[in-house]
């Protein structure tokens, strides 16, 4: 995967999947999507996607057994630090405050996010990010 590569809506779920479980066949990621969601394409379009993912360097695959198993390539952590990345420069001229700003006011942070936050803005206050 380039370092710009930002995965679909698709394949955002099945990197979810493969970060929660770890190492799992094509049936358990496709079982695991249809219960998230309560609805599941075909078990082959599962497949044909992890297939297209694989191609793609976000995920491998170990042929070793008749049921391959598959692994996520990519970290969740710097996926999802991408994703925001990508969005705060689309959507937000960069503006991380903005972001924040929006974020907050559709959803209420819990006690422990805001403390999270707060030890963030001290840190940054004193410039040790």
């Amino acid at each position: 995967m380039t370092t710009d590569a930002i995965p679909t809506d698709v394949e955002l779920a099945i990197l979810g999947v493969l970060w929660k479980r770890g190492p799992s066949t094509v049936r358990d990621v496709h079982e695991a999507l249809g219960r998230e969601d309560g609805k599941s394409a075909g078990y082959t379009t599962t497949l044909k996607q992890l297939q297209v993912m694989s191609a793609k360097g976000l995920v491998s695959r170990d042929e070793s057994s008749r049921s391959h198993v598959y692994v996520a390539s990519v970290a969740e952590g710097r996926t999802k630090r991408q994703l925001v990345k990508d969005l705060l420069d689309r959507v937000f001229g960069g503006s991380s405050g903005a972001l924040a700003v929006q974020a907050l006011s559709l959803k209420p942070a819990s006690k422990e996010e805001l403390e999270d936050l707060r030890r963030l803005l001290d840190a940054d206050k004193k410039g040790e990010k």
